[in-house]
């Protein structure tokens, strides 16, 4: 057998890294979006998305990888992932209206023999619903990327989840190939076991962030810390190396709020029960707003109308995305106040904030201000010297979550260093 002819059609975020990865692995690949600018772009190595390694992967892919604005094209693939980024509305519901046009329009192009492979993320029931092409030519493929490393995730899967109409039965063999291809363990199972795994691994890292959080928030009152925790859990097996057991601002980007929202309304058409999630989302709310207490208690109580910095308005480094961003909802709510922001990726609005200056680099946001949140862990935030902070602010409290800035440097600046999870510093509130 030849080696498939692979299509990709929609060229989002989802989309473009995927066909990427596997273009790397020596397929031809024809990647379809009907946005003929987008198209343009792409063809000029303008990519509408920030990844670290993404532009390199594609450069060395070279004639591998083309892409086209014309659906004809797809006709001489054998597979078709419809990859499109699924978007969601502040409830964390999925408009999946864009999705099932182009999949129409992909059947529509594709030659009678060629399998689809739908990789956006669907609810329960979605797939099996569309009845457009043979159940046999027709899968679910669950995606596992991350923002921020999602080349790593394409290009080194720890394993596929394939929904096909009866696990039981071989994997169309064209498709067999592009998987096997990544040699990680491939996993079928019925279309509505696949669509749940992804909500399933989802709750998963949603308990462990909820619990990292919990606890962390208890660390700060009795003098513990939580970064001297985390690892006693990763070496109990019953955890693991790699759990999400670092504690941070709830949950952002609208991936797990997504998956959360679609258990509530399943259950509740179920008349199952799924308290649990409400208690995940209250957490959250609590921990999205630690800047928020923190300021208030160590700024806003000692002065009126201070100046606060803030660094990072992403919901987290290495993206574009400022999707249910616990910065932009902080910048909000500071109506009191004088903000100077900067961000290295993305400008921050001026309908955020009334006053509000946007900051040519990370220094100039810290000029005379009272205060500084460092609101995102971009890795160049790390390279700030805690003493030139002390020399530029004229307060001295710095609200650091992620512990970006050295702690011990910190303190021998001067600084009232505050991290999510530690010990509060001597003679802080």
């Amino acid at each position: 057998m030849n080696a498939p002819v692979v299509g990709f059609a929609g060229m989002t975020h989802l989309g473009l890294i995927s066909s990427s990865a596997v273009a790397a692995r020596g397929f031809e690949v024809v990647c379809f979006d009907s946005d003929a600018a987008l198209i343009e772009r792409l063809r000029r190595q303008e990519w509408p998305i920030l990844e670290p390694g993404f532009a390199e992967l594609v450069r060395g892919n070279g004639k591998q990888q083309r892409f086209t604005s014309a659906a004809t094209e797809l006709a001489g693939c054998d597979v078709v992932y419809v990859a499109p980024d699924v978007p969601t509305d502040d409830q964390g519901r999925g408009d999946i209206a864009g999705l099932t046009r182009l999949i129409g329009d992909v059947v529509s192009a594709m030659n009678s023999t060629a399998v689809m492979v739908v990789l956006s993320q669907v609810p329960p029931g979605f797939t099996r619903a569309l009845r457009v092409l043979p159940p046999q030519r027709l899968y679910y493929q669950v995606e596992t990327l991350v923002f921020g490393i999602a080349v790593e995730r394409a290009t080194k899967p720890e394993r596929y989840i394939v929904g096909c109409a009866d696990p039981l039965a071989p994997i169309e063999p064209r498709f067999a190939a592009v998987l096997g291809a990544f040699g990680c363990p491939i996993l079928p199972m019925r279309y509505e076991s696949a669509e749940l795994a992804k909500i399933s691994i989802n709750f998963c890292l949603t308990a462990s962030v909820s619990v990292a959080n919990t606890l962390a928030g208890l660390c700060e009152r009795i003098g513990a810390d939580w970064s001297e925790i985390a690892p006693a859990l990763k070496l109990d097996r019953r955890i693991g190396l790699y759990a999400y057991l670092s504690p941070g601002l709830g949950l952002s980007g609208g991936n797990l709020e997504r998956d959360l929202a679609t258990v509530q309304r399943l259950a509740a058409a179920a008349g199952s029960e799924a308290g649990i999630v409400n208690a995940w989302l209250r957490n959250s709310t609590h921990c999205r707003n630690w800047p928020l207490r923190q300021i208030y208690e160590r700024v806003l109580s000692r002065q009126d109308c201070p100046t606060i910095g803030i660094l990072g308005v992403t919901y987290k480094e290495n993206t574009h995305s400022i999707k249910n961003s616990p910065a932009v909802a902080l910048i909000r709510e500071l109506t009191s106040c004088t903000l100077r922001v900067f961000d290295p990726a993305v400008t921050a609005s001026a309908n955020w904030h009334s006053r509000m200056t946007v900051a040519e680099d990370p220094l100039a946001a810290c000029d005379g201000i009272d205060a500084l949140v460092i609101a995102t862990p971009w890795p160049q935030f790390r390279a700030l010297k805690p003493a030139e902070l002390t020399r530029r602010m004229h307060g001295r409290v710095v609200i650091d979550p992620y512990s970006i800035l050295e702690r011990s440097a910190a303190r021998a600046a001067g600084l009232e260093h505050i991290v999510l999870g530690a010990p509060q510093p001597v003679g802080a509130t």
